[in-house]
C-alpha cells in the first residue's frame, strides 16, 4: 500500500495567520485585480468618448456575456479549492490533474454556449427591453465576447491553479502583460490608429480578446514549463478522469451558479430595471458600476488568496488557521471599503464629471453613488466570507444566498418598486440593489460563524487515477 503524502506544514503555524503571510499571498492578486479593473475602466472611458449610446451599451452587453462566462468562471473557482486542499494534503500530482479536467469541461461548455447565444443575441437584448439605439452595438460586443470565452477559460483555469499552489506572482505577471496588451489594442482598434479602421465598440471587444489571449498564453507556457512539471507533473496528467470531473462539478456547479447570479445576473436584472428610465439612466449606471467594480477588485484579490489559504489549511487539518485567516482579511476589507464609501459619498459630483457632460446623466449618477456608498462595507463582508466558504467547498450555500439576493430581493423587489414607485426613477432599483448586497453579506457572515463548513470533506470518497504523459519515457 502506498503511503499517503504528508500534508504541507512548512513554516510556523502562526505565520500563516499573520498579516505578512496574507499580504504575501494576496498582494500579487490585488495587483492583478486592480490592474484588470483599471484596464476595464480605461476601456469604458475610451468607449465613453464614442457617445452616450456606446457607454449605455457596453456594460449591459458585458453583463450578458458574463452570464454564461460567469458560470464557467464560477465552476473553475472550485479548481482553487481542490488544488489548495491537495497541496495542503501533500498530493501535488492531483493539483495538475484537476487543472486538465477543469479545462476539458470548460471548453465543451463554451462551445455549447456559442452555438446557442450567437444566433439569439439580438433577441436577448430586445427581451431585456434595451433602448433600440443601443441594441445593435450590444449584439456586436456580445458575439465577440462569446469567442473571447475560449481564451478566457484557459486564463481562469491557470489563475486558479497557480493561486491554489500559492504562486500568485505568476498570475500577476501574466495578468499585467495581458492588460497592457488589451489597453493598447483597444486604443488602436476603437479609434483606428496605426492605419487600421476605427471599429468603435467592436474594437473594445476585440481588444479584450487580444489581452486575454496574451495572458492565457503566458500562463499555459509556465504551467507546462520544466519547473512546474517537475513538482506537479503538469505534462503527465492529461488523461480524462471522470471521477475528478464529478468532484469538481459537485463543488463547482453551485459556485458557478453563485458567481453568475452574484455578478452577471445581478447586473443584468439591474440594467433591465434601470433601462425603463432611458439611456441616460443606463449611462449613469454604467459609470457608477465602473467605480464600484474598481473599488471591489482589491477585496476580490484578497478573497481569492483567502480561498487558497483556507483550502490549504483545511487540507493540512488546521481549520483553526482558516478562522483566524478570515478574521484578519475581514478587518482589512472593512477598513478599505469604508474609506471607499466615504469617497463615493463626498466626491460623487466630481466622480461623475469624469464620465459625462450630460446634465441628466450627472444628476442620476450622483444620486445612485450615495446608494453605492452605503453598501460598501456589506460588500466587503460578502466577498471575504464568500472566499473563505469557497475554500472549504461550501459553495451550495453561496449559490443559495446569491440567488436570493439577485432574484428575490433585486429582481422581484426591484420590479415592485419600479411598478409602485416609478417617480423614484433609477434610484428605485438601485435601492433594492444595495439592500440585496447588504443581505447577502450578513447571510454569509452568519454561515461562516455557524461553522457548518467545517463538516465538509471533499476527499471522503476520493480515488487516485493513473497518469498519462505527453513526453517520451526515459531509456
Amino acid at each position: 500500500m502506498t503511503a499517503r503524502p504528508q500534508p504541507d506544514r512548512t513554516g510556523p503555524p502562526d505565520y500563516e495567520t499573520s498579516l505578512a503571510y496574507m499580504f504575501k499571498l494576496a498582494g500579487p492578486m490585488v495587483v492583478s485585480t486592480i490592474s484588470l479593473t483599471v484596464m476595464q475602466f480605461v476601456d469604458r472611458f475610451m468607449v465613453s468618448r464614442l457617445g452616450t449610446d456606446a457607454l449605455a451599451a457596453v456594460l449591459p452587453a458585458g453583463f450578458v456575456s458574463f452570464l454564461p462566462g460567469g458560470f464557467a468562471m464560477g465552476v473553475l473557482t472550485s479548481l482553487n479549492t481542490f488544488v489548495s486542499q491537495s497541496l495542503g494534503r501533500g498530493e501535488k500530482i492531483d493539483c495538475s490533474r484537476y487543472f486538465w479536467q477543469a479545462l476539458y469541461m470548460a471548453t465543451a461548455y463554451c462551445t455549447l454556449v456559442l452555438a446557442i447565444m450567437w444566433p439569439s443575441a439580438h433577441s436577448i437584448f430586445v427581451l431585456l427591453g434595451q433602448p433600440s439605439a443601443v441594441v445593435p452595438m450590444e449584439v456586436v460586443y456580445l458575439r465577440i465576447m462569446l469567442l473571447a470565452n475560449f481564451v478566457a477559460i484557459v486564463n481562469w483555469a491557470s489563475n486558479h491553479f497557480f493561486m491554489g499552489i500559492h504562486r500568485p506572482v505568476i498570475i500577476m505577471c501574466s495578468s499585467v502583460c495581458g492588460q497592457i496588451a488589451n489597453v493598447f489594442a483597444n486604443y488602436v482598434l476603437i479609434f483606428g490608429k496605426l492605419g487600421l479602421p476605427a471599429m468603435g465598440i467592436a474594437g473594445a471587444a476585440w481588444g479584450t480578446f487580444i489581452g486575454m489571449g496574451v495572458a492565457a498564453s503566458i500562463n499555459l507556457v509556465v504551467f507546462l514549463s520544466g519547473t512546474i512539471h517537475e513538482e506537479f507533473g503538469s505534462r503527465r496528467t492529461l488523461r480524462p478522469d471522470l471521477a475528478a470531473m464529478r468532484a469538481l462539478l459537485a463543488v463547482g456547479v453551485p459556485a458557478g451558479i453563485g458567481l453568475m447570479t452574484n455578478v452577471a445576473l445581478w447586473g443584468v436584472v439591474l440594467f433591465a430595471l434601470v433601462g425603463r428610465f432611458g439611456k441616460e439612466a443606463m449611462a449613469a449606471t454604467s459609470a457608477v458600476l465602473s467605480y464600484t467594480n474598481l473599488s471591489t477588485m482589491p477585496i476580490v484579490g484578497i478573497s481569492t488568496a483567502l480561498t487558497a489559504a483556507v483550502g490549504k489549511a483545511i487540507g493540512a487539518g488546521r481549520k483553526d488557521l482558516a478562522m483566524r485567516q478570515t478574521k484578519g482579511c475581514l478587518r482589512i476589507g472593512l477598513i478599505y471599503m469604508g474609506l471607499v464609501g466615504a469617497c463615493f459619498l463626498f466626491l460623487r459630483d466630481s466622480l461623475m464629471v469624469f464620465w459625462s457632460k450630460d446634465p441628466e446623466v450627472l444628476a442620476i449618477g450622483s444620486q445612485i453613488l450615495i446608494l453605492a456608498a452605503l453598501y460598501q462595507m456589506f460588500h466587503a463582508a460578502r466577498i471575504i466570507y464568500g472566499g473563505a466558504l469557497r475554500g472549504a467547498g461550501d459553495t451550495t450555500w453561496l449559490a443559495i444566498s446569491s440567488g436570493i439576493g439577485a432574484i428575490g430581493i433585486l429582481g422581484i423587489g426591484g420590479t415592485l418598486v419600479v411598478w409602485i414607485f416609478p417617480s423614484l426613477g433609477a434610484a428605485g432599483p438601485w435601492t433594492l440593489a444595495a439592500i440585496s448586497i447588504a443581505a447577502v453579506g450578513v447571510a454569509n457572515r452568519w454561515r461562516f460563524h455557524s461553522r457548518r463548513w467545517m463538516q465538509i470533506d471533499l476527499f471522503r470518497q476520493r480515488t487516485v487515477p493513473g497518469v498519462i504523459s505527453i513526453e517520451q519515457p526515459d531509456g
